[in-house]
């Protein structure tokens, strides 16, 4: 029985690069020139910025979203928290990278598969979406209307089987 799945990746390489591109223009820029301003990438899968205060810290955090977007990743999947600000000036921000499918999305996706009316069944397993039927037809159908639809979050399909 045919089938494919429903994922929501970022490739972690790709983030690795787009860090190292703005430590290099990080390192360069005049106005960042003898300050503080730091940028790291945790295990977890986050950004963390640091800069002295709120203006440098909105340019830091341009400088990682524009290499971010040069590097073809979807910043949808990109989540800024709220900069954390200190009375001395010190501005800290996390940009949360989201992975996966996580529950109410995974939701919302298989409702609206279940909605179009097509011979498939969708099952969401682990952090991702299992869509099987009986027609290849089906599951590319179901696919160019997942294309179509806005979920504020990328999607990606893999795993492609007759």
């Amino acid at each position: 029985m045919p089938s494919f799945d429903v994922v929501s990746e970022v490739d972690r390489q790709e983030i690795d690069n787009a860090m190292n591109q703005a430590r290099k223009e990080l390192a360069s820029r005049f106005d960042f020139k003898g300050t503080q301003a730091t940028l790291e990438l945790n295990k977890e899968g986050s950004i963390q910025l640091s800069a002295e205060d709120a203006s440098r810290l909105k340019g830091l955090r341009e400088i990682v979203i524009s290499k971010l977007a040069k590097r073809n990743i979807d910043l949808r999947n990109i989540d800024a928290k709220e900069p954390i600000i200190s009375p001395l000036g010190h501005a800290r921000q996390e940009l949360a990278i989201k992975q996966g499918l996580d529950g109410d999305k995974a939701k919302e996706i298989i409702k609206s598969i279940k909605n179009l009316g097509l011979k498939v069944q969708s099952a969401q397993q682990d952090r991702q979406i299992r869509v099987t039927g009986n027609k290849r037809d089906d599951l590319q159908q179901v696919i160019t209307f997942l294309r179509s639809q806005d979920f504020h979050i990328s999607l990606s399909y893999k795993n492609f089987r007759d």
